[in-house]
């Protein structure tokens, strides 16, 4: 598969799946609003509460990976990505992916203190589609 293919199909998702690890060492998945910013296949950007228990693991440990998946009639697809999860709370990348809405979920604006970002950063991937699967890796 085209990795230019692979992002096409990402950024026509509504959803994406997020993993972190808690400090027992499991996963713990979460649904979230697709990445407010895509960055090639390299960087993914996510708007979330500074005081969620995903920004604490994500504190504690960078490891995760992010999903995305369509489910048609006959056909399956997903796209799994692993990589290190970054929690942002400068005011340059709060700015970048604010949105007029977001003052919904932070009251105190695109400065509320418990606003910020979490950028994904890939490093490698597995495809899935037509019961074939494919890995590959992300360059830098």
């Amino acid at each position: 598969m085209e990795k230019e293919k692979i992002e096409a199909f990402i950024r026509k998702q509504s959803v994406a799946f997020i993993c972190s690890v808690d400090g027992d060492g499991y996963p713990n998945v979460k649904a979230m609003l697709k990445p407010r910013k895509i960055d090639g296949l390299r960087q993914f950007y996510f708007s979330t509460n500074t005081s969620s228990m995903r920004v604490k693991q994500y504190l504690n440990n960078p490891n995760a990976c992010i999903y995305f998946y369509h489910k048609g009639l006959i056909k399956y697809t997903g796209v799994m990505l692993k990589g290190k999860m970054e929690v942002l709370t400068d005011q340059e990348t709060k700015d970048m992916i604010w949105r007029k809405g977001d003052t919904m979920f932070y009251k105190g604006g695109v400065t509320d203190p418990d606003y910020c970002v979490l950028r994904f950063n890939a490093e490698s991937g597995r495809y899935y589609c037509d019961l074939k699967t494919e890995s590959f890796t992300i360059d830098q």
